[in-house]
């Protein structure tokens, strides 16, 4: 079967992708199949899964006394993965981030994965901590995505992370990396930015998923400087339906994009949720018809608490 990056590649129409968060712990994962099942009309070209770094909780011990936990709130990525792929015929692919992941943790993901014969992946550095105001890892850590893509291709090649030399992979990993149209958080400007994603393109990304964006001018100018700066893998842009009131506070303030004037505009004068929720699915689609018109490879949704209005802008742009 061919990966995410070879079918990016090749000619088709626009694709329909689209991501979920494991559940919870200790949360049945039937809603998240629910979920996929919902999506599978569309005959999404793959799947994108979810992984979070830990969290710490505090706990009360007894009244007035507690103690503080790091617990990681979302696991089962790895399983969710095989399941859906052995049952739902679905290409998957699991994140993999820094985080505190050191590095033979990270190897023992990558053994997993290959054992399942789970070989696509998105290689991220992930979100720092909610308790910090500086990405931060462990020891044996990983501070960025393309010191992580080296330990990926090394991983192909058979080189563990003791040194050891092992058999190089029969079917090797194949991943793409994260890039953002209005720039990440910590670059000191757009053009700095896109040169940290060229080096990832060069530590072995063989295709680009975007941030979110809702003015496709932004997509479409990034991959003009990305191309000028000599990236030529296939560049997806990513878009998620707005569903709530809070968004309209939560996504500039957490993802550091801007609303364009027209959306700004009609958000304002939403009164309650479903009329977001309304309003996100009509800019959805006029974001997904200009995009697909464009002939990009594909649209990826980011579908957490959204799949309905997922649902249905794919129902009238495919």
């Amino acid at each position: 079967m061919e990966t995410v990056a070879e079918f990016l590649r090749s000619e088709h129409p626009t694709a329909f992708s689209f991501e979920i968060l494991p559940p919870l712990r200790g949360n049945s994962v039937d809603s998240t199949f629910s979920d996929v099942r919902r999506l599978m009309e569309f005959s999404p070209a793959y799947v994108n899964i979810t992984t979070h770094r830990s969290e710490v909780v505090y706990r009360e011990t007894s009244p007035g006394s507690y103690v503080s936990d790091v617990v990681r709130k979302r696991p089962g990525t790895v399983a969710i993965a095989s399941v859906l792929r052995e049952r739902l015929g679905v290409r998957p692919v699991p994140h993999l981030i820094c985080g505190e992941f050191s590095r033979r943790e990270i190897e023992d993901q990558l053994i997993d994965l290959s054992y399942l014969g789970v070989n696509d992946i998105l290689v991220l550095r992930g979100d720092r901590s909610k308790n910090s105001n500086i990405f931060t890892t462990c020891p044996d850590g990983h501070t960025h995505a393309q010191s992580l893509a080296k330990q990926v291709v090394d991983f192909n090649a058979g080189i563990m992370t003791d040194g050891k030399q092992t058999p190089a992979l029969d079917v090797p990993f194949s991943f793409g990396v994260a890039g953002y149209p209005e720039k990440h958080e910590e670059a000191m400007n757009r053009q700095s930015d896109i040169l940290h994603l060229v080096e990832k393109v060069r530590a072995g990304a063989e295709y680009v998923v975007t941030q979110m964006f809702y003015d496709n001018r932004h997509y479409f100018d990034f991959v003009k400087d990305c191309r000028e700066a000599g990236i030529t893998v296939p560049i997806v842009p990513g878009i998620k339906p707005l569903s709530s009131l809070r968004q309209m506070i939560l996504l500039p303030r957490i993802f550091h994009i801007d609303l364009p004037d027209g959306l700004a505009r009609d958000l304002e004068s939403c009164k309650c949720d479903d009329e977001v929720r309304e309003l996100g699915i009509d800019w959805g689609v006029r974001q997904a018809k200009e995009l697909r018109e464009a002939g990009v490879p594909s649209i990826h949704f980011y579908a957490q608490h959204s799949i309905g209005s997922v649902a249905e802008i794919a129902r009238r742009v495919y």
